[in-house]
C-alpha cells in the first residue's frame, strides 16, 4: 500500500475504480483543503521545474483557479489583478534582471 495524503482532481477516484484499484479517500474540511491546495501548488510548480511543458503549466493554472475560487474570487478577477500589475509595473517580457540597487 502506498500513502499519498494529497489533493487529487475530482475524477481520479472514478478513474482508479475503473482500473480496479482499491483506495481510501475523504472530503477535506475547509482548513485541510486550503493547506492541501498550497501543497498542490508547490507540487505542480516542482513538476514544472523538473519538466517544463504546457501540461504542467496547465496544472499550475488549475490549482491557481481553485485557490482563487476558495478565496472567494474568480480566475477572471485574478487575471484582472495581473493586468493591473502589468499596467503599473510591467510584465516580464523584456527579460530585465535587477543586479544591484544603491541605498
Amino acid at each position: 500500500m502506498k500513502v499519498y495524503n494529497k489533493l487529487v482532481r475530482d475524477k481520479i477516484p472514478a478513474i482508479m475504480t475503473d482500473k480496479g484499484k482499491r483506495f481510501v479517500t475523504h472530503v477535506a474540511n475547509q482548513q485541510e483543503y486550503e493547506q492541501k491546495l498550497k501543497e498542490k501548488l508547490i507540487e505542480e510548480v516542482d513538476e514544472f521545474l523538473e519538466d517544463p511543458n504546457i501540461e504542467e503549466l496547465a496544472d499550475i493554472l488549475e490549482v491557481i483557479g481553485a485557490l482563487s475560487y476558495n478565496m472567494g474570487h474568480s480566475f477572471d478577477e485574478v487575471n484582472q489583478f495581473r493586468n493591473l500589475k502589468n499596467g503599473a509595473n510591467g510584465a516580464f517580457e523584456k527579460r530585465i534582471i535587477l543586479e544591484t540597487v544603491e541605498d
